[in-house]
């Protein structure tokens, strides 16, 4: 996966406390933006889905 974005919540300066994602026709890779070629986290298009859905719903601190 080539197209990788940082998110729109990333910190202030360079955007270096983040995650990136790159997507595909079934899949989603996500990976720490500090640390690229590090381990890259990949799901299956609907679990990534449901992964975004349940951190929404999360009250977070800090949020």
């Amino acid at each position: 996966m080539d197209n990788w974005r940082k998110s729109s919540y990333s910190g202030p300066d360079d955007g270096n406390e983040c995650v990136e994602i790159a997507t595909g026709p079934t899949r989603i890779a996500v990976r720490d933006s500090k640390a690229p070629a590090r381990a890259t986290l990949i799901f299956p298009a609907g679990a990534f889905a449901v992964f975004v859905e349940e951190i929404k719903s999360r009250d977070w601190p800090g949020r």
